[in-house]
């Protein structure tokens, strides 16, 4: 149980409440149990689950009796009777663009619907214009809403979004009237997946600039455009927003509309306590407050907001409410890697398996971006699929390059191996054939579905090998196509740290996996990360800047990472004995 899952539960409760006509004030007092219950700055699941909430304001007798029952057993019987009164799909209507909680009362109480397939139905036999309130123009509108949610339900890769953005901040940025313009959001906080777009904008001229925004090359329909915010639906199907503010608010809009909602609740609770009100505008004393925080009279960045509270500077990847505060607080805060501390990477393949270009042409391109050496890991002989390589052809690409180092002067080639973990945990390649290369990349490619425990001894006994440098794609997941397999994080990163075993974090955009959330607990315990792009491609060593966002994401600083280690540092590393690393 997290304290995220006993708000939502609570923001439910009102919401269904509000559906059954219940008192306003009993409506109401959920609602504020679920921001108390975001606020608070202990530990509130732990005295839920112990029924010692009796004194928190905000949190009355027969809301800490439903907290105690929900953090102490997982469920509520009162939400699950609520909840039972209703269809199941009844809630989704509420994703629908335009509908609250009168229209979905009324939908639900006159025609019957349950549903969004129900309210298709019903809007396509006209049965909803019918109704009090709602009308021909409201009906066609709720048919568009459900079309819209048919065609773009899907969430959209961080990586597949990030050069539209690029494209839209230069075109802002190039208008008269903005002075000021940045990406806020999830896509800020480099979520691997987002929802929707969130831009920002300084100008004296707001109404005219959300006039412009929808006309942007990139829009295909025009959701709202109000004096200081508009909303439109790209051509790619993504939902994108902006909001346009004074130059003396963008500091303040732009921390907030960054988030986390999570991490901004906890931000308002510091502010608090010091006689502050923070939100999307600024800093306000209040009333009545015997606590004094001097404020200073401008406020020209992020940095100052978060000065003013007593924090270090907390970088919008961080900002989830995952101890980034009390990190912060203490001024303990890491410092992230940067794209620059980047010295090479190692998990590349070449059209000796499945990549798209050759040897030498990934290590051109590899030169062109700036890097000192190149890993080359080409599939392993049982990819028949990815025309694996046997021992004879990894042998001669091996003495290619060797041949190549050769002769270059600045560059270093590093000879390895993609080696599949089969189904047993043991490997493609016997170990001779291990220790004449370089390094070698272990991962799983298939038996996806063997149980949790299975899974994870078969990953476990390929890191034990002492031949095997780190291990790739950890969950197998491909981000909005395939599931990752069960496997236990924790003993997976337990045991890399017992054998000395890289983690890569791999960044290609449908991979992005091992999964930000797990980086601190590896960085904690001493195990190293490699940040690899799985390159099929010239173009593919490209992702190693979405993989530095993750990386940051995960806590992770220049240390934290072999491959920003210069290249005699990487020689001296690969020639120790695993055990010694």
């Amino acid at each position: 149980m997290t304290r995220e899952k006993l708000a939502a539960v609570l923001e439910e409760i009102a919401l269904l409440l509000e559906l059954k006509d219940e008192n306003p004030f009993k409506v109401r007092a959920y609602r504020h149990g679920a921001e108390t219950v975001m606020a608070y700055d202990g530990d509130i699941v732990k005295l839920a689950e112990d029924n010692e909430l009796e004194g928190i304001k905000g949190i009355g007798e027969a809301l800490r009796d439903k907290l105690h029952e929900l953090a102490s057993t997982g469920a509520l019987k009162f939400h699950q009777n609520l909840r039972a009164e209703f269809p199941e799909g009844l809630l989704g209507l509420f994703d629908l663009q335009g509908l609250g909680p009168k229209k979905v009362k009324a939908l639900h109480r006159e025609l019957g619907v349950g549903g969004v397939a129900d309210l298709k139905a019903a809007c396509e036999a006209g049965k909803v214009a019918g109704l009090p309130g709602f009308g021909v123009k409201t009906q066609a509108a709720i048919l568009e809403a459900i079309a819209v949610r048919e065609k773009f339900a899907d969430s959209f890769l961080l990586g597949s979004v990030t050069p539209l953005v690029s494209e839209i901040l230069d075109t802002l940025r190039m208008h008269p009237e903005i002075s000021l313009v940045a990406v806020a959001g999830s896509f800020r906080r480099a979520k691997e997946v987002v929802h929707d777009l969130d831009f920002l904008v300084a100008t004296k001229e707001p109404k005219l600039v959300c006039e412009d925004f929808t006309t942007l090359a990139e829009v295909e329909s025009v959701i709202a455009c109000g004096e200081t915010k508009a909303s439109v639906r790209l051509k790619n199907g993504i939902q994108c927003d902006l909001r346009a503010v004074s130059n003396k608010q963008f500091p303040f809009a732009l921390q907030y509309f960054s988030g986390s909602k999570e991490h901004n609740v906890a931000l308002r609770g510091i502010a608090l306590k010091k006689g502050l009100s923070l939100n999307e505008y600024g800093y306000t004393a209040v009333e009545g407050s015997a606590r004094k925080t001097d404020v200073p009279d401008e406020i020209h960045d992020e940095r100052e907001i978060y000065k003013v509270l007593g924090l270090s500077f907390i970088e919008p990847e961080l900002r989830e409410n995952r101890g980034e505060i009390e990190a912060a607080a203490e001024h303990k805060l890491p410092r992230l890697i940067e794209l620059a501390n980047l010295r090479g990477t190692f998990h590349n393949h070449t059209t000796a398996s499945d990549g798209h270009h050759t040897l030498e042409e990934m290590t051109e391109e590899a030169m062109e971006l700036g890097l000192e050496y190149l890993g080359i890991s080409d599939h392993s002989k049982s990819m028949v699929v990815a025309n694996g390589l046997d021992e004879e052809r990894l042998a001669a690409q091996v003495a290619q390059i060797r041949k190549l180092n050769r002769e270059f002067s600045h560059f270093r080639l590093f000879a390895g191996t993609e080696v599949d973990i089969l189904k047993d945990g043991t490997l493609d390649f016997d170990d001779g054939v291990l220790a004449s290369l370089d390094y070698c990349v272990a991962s799983v490619h298939t038996s996806f579905h063997l149980p949790e425990k299975e899974m994870t001894r078969r990953i476990c006994r390929a890191m034990e090998n002492p031949h095997v440098t780190m291990l790739g794609h950890l969950t197998g997941r491909l981000l909005l196509k395939r599931e990752a397999y069960a496997v236990d994080h924790a003993m997976v990163i337990d045991c890399a740290a017992e054998t000395r075993t890289i983690i890569e974090l791999n960044c290609n955009p449908q991979r992005l996996d091992m999964d930000w959330r797990w980086w601190k607990r590896a960085k904690d315990k001493g195990v190293l990360c490699s940040i690899n792009p799985d390159a099929h491609s010239r173009e593919g060593l490209h992702y190693l800047g979405l993989g530095v966002r993750m990386a940051r994401k995960g806590w992770l600083a220049k240390a934290d990472v072999l491959n920003a280690r210069k290249t005699a540092e990487i020689e001296a590393f690969l020639k120790k004995s695993k055990a010694m690393r």
